[in-house]
């Protein structure tokens, strides 16, 4: 999730080269950003599973440095996308977060029909910002890149109404000692428990950074379990995907994108020792989702070392041979309206969810 000009060490994990240029100031105001944060969620009578029959479109979540706030896009085929806001963010960072910034964000389902979305608390411009008088929170010499441990956990059942939470992963549990940073939370169903799952990085010493997880509440305002590492696996943003029993993580180990498999969500993890995707420059945040009604799997990856950044898309039916689809705007996916997309996922909707999204948002997008 760390992107911009790092290099990574042999463990996977990264630390800042050069610092980037300072953001520059939009040139016009933004668009209200049209999502709205209540203080309590009210469940629909018709919430319930929703199969893949029921799906008519796709939802893009996504973040860009220069806001540190997340966007969405839709798609009616899952190859050209449209952001919702014409560019501007629907949810805006300073609103969010502790670091009045968010980064990585990740959109899943649930077997209830809500959707769960989770970010990086964090702000890397936080100074040049006026958010804070220092680079980071704590010192860099001690902990590194970025060092954060708070979550954003957010909820809703339209995409426009949400619940929100700053978790922070340290205080509620002291047990996981002194860490450096906790980065790129991610959501899935965990059927044997019955419970939602958040999974994450958390890096130490400010190199050992690994997969962790733990449930959260049904409300999704905190995580009820002590995270555990995923053992097996050193890096960072895993992306879990159960296709007929078989978990498929894809990770980041070395600035690229690699791939295990286990008939378990916590542990007995295979590794593969290739690269994943095609790239020749630094890739991270993976993200699988499936285009509806076949069985085929598109891996989007954020390719932070091309200049300028770009996605990156691959195919796969085996998750074992996969077809470079190339990036953004450069292939057949498309982006309509916006440019320069970070750490992106991607979850089907139904048409009718499709609809009021652009309804809401006044998009003028062709959906029959």
């Amino acid at each position: 999730m760390k992107s911009l000009s790092l290099l990574f060490l042999l463990t996977g994990v990264c630390a800042l080269a050069q610092p980037p240029a300072a953001p520059t100031t939009p040139a016009a105001p933004r668009r209200p950003v049209g999502t709205v944060i209540v203080p309590a969620l009210e469940k629909p009578a018709n919430a319930g599973p929703r199969t893949e029959q029921d799906m008519g479109g796709y939802l893009m979540v996504y973040f860009k440095d220069q806001t540190h706030s997340a966007y969405f896009a839709i798609s009616r085929d899952g190859y050209t996308f449209t952001d919702v806001n014409g560019g501007d963010p629907v949810f805006d960072g300073t609103q969010l977060a502790e670091q009045k910034g968010v980064r990585d964000p990740h959109i899943a389902r649930g077997p209830d029909g809500a959707f769960y979305l989770a970010m990086t608390d964090l702000h890397i411009f936080g100074d040049r910002a006026g958010h804070r008088t220092t680079r980071w929170q704590r010192p860099e010499e001690q902990y590194g890149w970025g060092n954060n441990r708070a979550l954003v956990l957010m909820k809703s059942w339209d995409l426009i109404h949400w619940s929100h939470s700053i978790f922070r992963v340290d205080l509620a549990f002291p047990g996981l000692g002194d860490i450096d940073c906790s980065w790129a939370p991610q959501t899935t169903y965990d059927p044997v428990a019955d419970k939602m799952v958040v999974y994450f990085t958390i890096r130490y010493g400010n190199k050992h950074a690994n997969i962790y997880w733990a449930h959260a509440d049904e409300a999704f305002t905190k995580l009820v379990t002590v995270p555990k590492k995923i053992p097996e696996i050193g890096g960072i943003d895993a992306d879990l995907t159960l296709v007929d029993g078989t978990w498929h993580m894809f990770y980041v180990a070395g600035a690229k994108i690699r791939y295990a498999s286990s008939d378990r969500l916590a542990d007995g993890y295979t590794t593969t020792p290739d690269r994943i995707d095609p790239e020749a420059v630094d890739t991270e945040a993976p993200n699988i989702f499936k285009r509806t009604g076949t069985h085929t799997y598109v891996l989007m990856y954020d390719v932070y070392g091309a200049r300028p950044n770009n996605m990156g898309f691959s195919e796969t039916e085996d998750f074992k041979t996969f077809r470079h689809l190339g990036r953004f705007n450069e292939g057949v996916m498309k982006g309509t309206n916006f440019e320069r997309p970070k750490h992106g996922a991607v979850i089907p909707i139904t048409l009718n969810e499709l609809r009021a999204v652009a309804a809401h948002w006044q998009v003028d997008i062709k959906l029959d």
